[in-house]
């Protein structure tokens, strides 16, 4: 049988493809090692070799399964690789703390996180396939991004419904600006990564979107 055929009930995204497929034909837990091991093989083949090197048959021959068990999950490659990406990084970065500052150094430690591990040197090569590749392109935007995004801009939602944060703001210039310094050296290389600097960009993002009554005293 064709693995492709035994695909069942499909967790879709936001542009109706899948990304992850879910359950089993027999009804068995999935197994989280395979997610583990999958997500390792990935972002290794991502790091030396790229995007043109990931194919489903040979991520199944590094991990030791069968192929068709990652059909099950992953329709096609590029699945396959958003959610090895959205597994480093996580999709909901943001948790809620009560407090914008908390939330938002969160989110930006899941980039330092990430960044510090093999997906960091494997970011430069998927960012320039992705820019060969549109339907890679378009998964890593709505899997990753998009979602991240949605998380974020969910905290400073919470955070003017809590008079923390003025009313007048860009929402998505501030997602870019706090998260695009990560991006920047992580691709570029010209400056570290650290826990200092989650500190800093979140302070500078706070003094920005402060109400003028609250700029003269800091946050606790």
């Amino acid at each position: 049988m064709n693995p492709r055929e035994a695909v069942p009930t499909k967790r879709r995204s936001s542009s109706g493809s899948p990304l992850l497929v879910e359950g089993h034909p027999t009804g068995r837990p999935r197994d989280t090692r395979i997610d583990r091991d999958v997500v390792a093989a990935v972002i290794a083949a991502l790091r030396h070799g790229g995007y043109g090197v990931v194919t489903i048959e040979g991520i199944a021959r590094k991990v030791g399964r069968a192929r068709t068990s990652l059909y099950r999950r992953w329709p096609s490659r590029r699945h396959l690789v958003a959610y090895a990406v959205v597994s480093e990084m996580g999709d909901k970065p943001a948790s809620d703390t009560g407090r914008l500052r908390n939330d938002l150094e969160a989110a930006v430690e899941t980039l330092l996180r990430a960044f510090a591990g093999p997906l960091g040197s494997a970011l430069p090569g998927l960012v320039a396939d992705m820019a060969q590749d549109a339907e890679l392109a378009q998964a890593i935007r709505e899997e990753v991004l998009a979602k991240r995004r949605t998380s974020m801009r969910d905290a400073f939602a919470r955070a003017r419904a809590r008079g923390e944060i003025r009313e007048d703001l860009d929402i998505d210039l501030l997602l870019d600006m706090l998260t695009g310094p990560f991006y920047y050296r992580a691709l570029f290389g010209h400056a570290h990564i650290s826990r200092r600097t989650t500190r800093d960009v979140v302070e500078y993002v706070l003094r920005i979107v402060r109400p003028p009554s609250a700029r003269s005293v800091r946050d606790p």
